[in-house]
């Protein structure tokens, strides 16, 4: 493991994903992807009372997934990286506290699950054998908390987006044959001043463009090296933004880009407005549909950056700014 360039980390010795597991809400099940997760709910309560309690099963269920589906049992996980949107990260917590696996507990708002993927494999090529990373958000606990309740029944603007119920997982493991993690960027924070909670793209978009930028630069690497480059959540405002921002610095990344926000809803049929958003919205997708076409060899090349708005309801309600925050991985397979 070594240091390239400005931010970029390159492994030596690339740890692989061994496997993923997504378990997905309701309106998730109804969209294009629905065949590629390995489970959908009928409700967003899940036989629970309250929507947290449903967040932490449901992340919980799906971390059982992974360790039953990669036949490494949970005895043999060195550690894992988790977090989601709730405050103190509690639907990790709580869904995870009975998994006896060292816990790392992480926030990087929907950016979240590349995060722990970054911070997985760092310790994949050093101390551990194995490791778990995880994430999940619940449109219904992440509206409460962040917007209004949902009694309200308040008008969404066209550039909001619809928060993912559900939760993605994977496991690395310094043995397998791919696929690979190959490069990490970690992503500073970008403030263009953005304001507006309900326009998370155009706020997240700029952290987007620097941290792929960085890693074109670091790595030496064209746009058109990757198979596909998909970011987090900007959802469709934010990829217009994005592709405009890239193409303002020079670089074209028409052919080979798309949002997890736009894959993982109908935008007309669903009225999911700009998208999807969320923890889940990266972990969900690449844990279902991406990881399948690395696998298949559909896909060899993916450059993998979760965006974040790293913001809470305090600073909203301070008027504050919403500053941005984008991880970026190398995810090959040789």
């Amino acid at each position: 493991m070594e240091k390239i360039g400005k931010q970029t980390i390159k492994f030596n010795n690339p740890p692989t994903i061994v496997d993923c597991a997504s378990i997905v809400g309701p309106k998730e099940a109804q969209g294009p992807l629905s065949k590629y997760f390995d489970q959908t709910l009928d409700d967003e309560f899940w036989g629970e009372k309250t929507w947290e309690k449903a967040e932490s099963k449901i992340i919980k269920e799906t971390v059982n997934t992974v360790i039953s589906k990669s036949g490494i049992p949970s005895t043999q996980i060195d550690c894992m990286f988790a977090g989601d949107l709730l405050n103190q990260c509690i639907s990790s917590s709580f869904g995870l506290r009975e998994l006896g696996i060292p816990f790392f507990g992480v926030f990087g708002a929907c950016s979240t699950f590349v995060e722990s993927l970054s911070l997985g494999a760092i310790c994949a090529e050093s101390f551990a054998n194995n490791v778990l990373c995880a994430t999940s958000s619940h449109f219904c606990s992440a509206e409460k908390q962040f917007r209004f309740p949902l009694e309200l029944g308040n008008q969404r603007p066209p550039t909001s987006q619809w928060t993912v119920t559900g939760a993605g997982s994977a496991i690395l493991s310094k043995n397998g044959d791919g696929p690979y993690i190959t490069y990490v960027t970690p992503g500073k924070i970008v403030d263009f001043g953005i304001k507006d909670g309900n326009n998370m793209g155009a706020a997240m978009a700029p952290s987007f463009a620097d941290t792929l930028i960085t890693h074109l630069l670091d790595t030496g690497r064209n746009p058109s090296y990757y198979d596909a480059i998909i970011s987090g959540d900007l959802g469709h405002i934010g990829k217009n933004i994005a592709i405009d921002i890239l193409k303002s610095n020079g670089y074209n990344i028409k052919n080979n880009y798309n949002d997890c926000g736009v894959l993982i809803f109908d935008k007309e049929s669903q009225d999911t407005h700009s998208g999807g958003s969320g923890c889940a919205c990266c972990g969900t997708v690449f844990s279902g549909y991406l990881f399948k076409q690395l696998k298949s060899r559909k896909m060899k090349r993916l450059l993998l950056i979760a965006t974040g708005a790293l913001m809470n309801s305090t600073t909203s309600q301070q008027g504050e700014t919403i500053p941005g925050i984008a991880h970026a991985i190398s995810i090959e397979t040789f």
